[in-house]
């Protein structure tokens, strides 16, 4: 615990056998709960995060990286999370950030903190395709122009939340897909939630995971609807159920599509 508040970090794996071990042994030891949530892996995904004891969700099917952590985000509430801290378990993100992630929530400094690659200028130098470096630099100024922020980078697969945050956003209302990520921030940035930011050093290698150059441009383009659509809700012009208040929620524990403590898992 931080601040007498419970501290769960999930894990949205997708076939992260390789790296899964190498993430985990670095988290601190003040995290209350470490939670896995398999997304149909065809590899030992699942199987090593038993061996571990992680806490573990399996999806019956691919359903894509948003769902994903609306699952990681349901269970670490029904948890009991008080800081929820988001990490990908592809060791592309150092696990040792998570302490001063989870203190800046613990604390009320701000709602939602986020791992940046780009503050500190290590983006380039930790193996970032130099085409993934431009478009992050566009996107976030285009982001940053209508969202009116001033963020290093939203892209990050790095973050911690609230779990007030994570209560009232509409997030059942969100894409499936990547998309996911930038739709949450257009949403903390819309229903007023302080967003922070510490640099976080990143590295590129084989094993780590990574959207292809397709995937990226469909990515781009859905960055850019959704910023577009919270200017023209801001503005009166025109209504989107992402930024709804009466958009759907989370409900703790009540999804209905994967099975608690797959075969080899410890459910803790």
């Amino acid at each position: 615990m931080i601040n007498h508040k419970r501290v769960v970090v999930v894990l949205p794996a997708y076939n992260a056998e390789k790296t899964l071990e190498d993430t985990v042994r670095e988290l601190p030891e003040l995290v209350d709960v470490c939670l896995l949530v398999d997304d149909h892996s065809t590899d030992q995904t699942v199987e090593i995060a038993g061996r571990l004891g992680l806490q573990c969700f399996v999806h019956d099917r691919n359903y894509g990286y948003g769902r994903n952590q609306q699952t990681c985000y349901r269970e670490a509430l029904a948890a009991g999370a008080d800081v929820v801290i988001m990490l990908h378990p592809d060791y592309q993100y150092t696990p040792l950030l998570v302490t001063a992630m989870a203190s800046m929530v613990a604390y009320g400094v701000y709602d939602v903190v986020l791992g940046s690659r780009i503050i500190g200028g290590q983006a380039l130098r930790g193996g970032m395709p130099r085409y993934k470096y431009v478009a992050n630099r566009f996107l976030t100024a285009f982001e940053n122009l209508f969202l009116g922020l001033k963020l290093s980078e939203y892209h990050t697969g790095y973050r911690a939340f609230s779990r007030e945050l994570l209560a009232t956003l509409p997030l059942l209302e969100n894409s499936d897909d990547f998309v996911f990520d930038n739709q949450m921030l257009a949403q903390c940035a819309y229903f007023g939630f302080r967003i922070g930011e510490v640099s976080c050093p990143t590295k590129y290698f084989a094993e780590a995971s990574s959207i292809n150059f397709s995937r990226s441009v469909t990515y781009g383009l859905g960055v850019m609807l959704t910023t577009l659509q919270f200017a023209l809700q801001r503005m009166g012009v025109l209504k989107f159920r992402v930024f709804s208040e009466k958009g759907r929620r989370l409900e703790p524990g009540s999804a209905t599509y994967y099975a608690r403590g797959a075969a080899g898992t410890r459910t803790g």
